[in-house]
């Protein structure tokens, strides 16, 4: 069975975006390109920025139609990051609230993807 390790978000320009990631990750790119870039992440998984003009085959739309989902474990690490992030001046989409999974809220990086902070599936 194959598993999915590799998810591409297109943005305008993959330097800056790549300056928010290793900001907000905490680590160096693997691959730097002038047109892509790459962050190795734990458990073998990979976060790339592809520059949304010279995407093969060019998307149909581009827009809000997912979400990078960041699961955090311990007492109060989802308010913690929502205080962090808050601070570094990201774009809060959704505000800290409790749904039905927990605590979450979501962000924005440069390009206006999602990206939410929620507790592990239990």
């Amino acid at each position: 069975m194959t598993s999915p390790n590799l998810i591409i978000l297109y943005v305008k320009d993959p330097a800056e975006s790549a300056i928010f990631y290793k900001d907000l990750l905490g680590r160096e790119p693997g691959v730097a390109a002038p047109n892509f870039v790459a962050f190795p992440l734990d458990g073998g998984f990979t976060l790339g920025l592809w520059r949304r003009s010279t995407v093969e085959p060019q998307p149909s739309a581009i827009g809000n139609r997912g979400e990078v989902a960041f699961m955090v474990a311990g007492e109060n690490a989802v308010a913690k990051h929502y205080e962090d992030w808050r601070k570094r001046g990201l774009p809060i989409a959704q505000k800290l609230t409790d749904l039905d999974f927990g605590p979450t809220f979501v962000a924005l990086d440069p390009d206006g993807h999602r990206l939410r902070v929620c507790e592990p599936d239990k």
